[in-house]
């Protein structure tokens, strides 16, 4: 089993596509657990904020046959991919990480670079996997979010998951 990190965002009735989005994620992969859900500027375009979080799970499977779940997860929750390519949407799955996995071919680029350069993912990556380390450059991603200069604001904590998906509560 490979431990897979996914990145999970929203800005057109977020509340209601990420909710979704964890409901399709638990019944195509089992168990997750999950940052808190934060909220964070768009970045790259105009548009209302987002909601961002990362689950991990375990999978057997193979990295491309993971993006091809999350592709069909994002469709069903009525993602568009005739836009632009910074625009707002519905649900936006990323898999981010896959193991110590570096590849860049088949249309898979992992790690993500955006765990480097964009807030929105390594601020809920440090919080879920503090001592994980980023399979290119070793550093703990506790260590990178402290220590990194990043693109967008910084997020802001806004709710957490529950066991059955639901996001709950007001973050700090």
């Amino acid at each position: 089993m490979t431990r897979a990190y996914v990145s999970v965002g929203s800005n057109i009735e977020p509340e209601t596509n990420v909710s979704a989005a964890l409901r399709l994620l638990r019944e195509d992969f089992g168990k997750l657990r999950c940052s808190q859900v934060y909220q964070c500027e768009a970045v790259g375009f105009d548009g209302p904020a987002f909601l961002n979080l990362v689950v991990v799970f375990d999978t057997g499977l193979p990295p491309r046959t993971v993006v091809d779940t999350l592709h069909r997860i994002e469709d069903r929750c009525g993602r568009k991919r005739d836009g632009a390519r910074f625009a707002s949407r519905t649900l936006d799955l990323d898999l981010v990480l896959y193991g110590d996995l570096r590849t860049r071919q088949d249309g898979l680029c992992l790690p993500r670079e955006e765990v480097l350069q964009q807030a929105f993912v390594l601020r809920p990556l440090a919080e879920i996997a503090p001592t994980e380390r980023h399979p290119g450059n070793g550093k703990t991603f506790a260590t990178l979010w402290r220590d990194v200069s990043l693109r967008g604001s910084t997020p802001r904590a806004k709710m957490s998951v529950a066991e059955d998906g639901r996001l709950i509560g007001a973050g700090e």
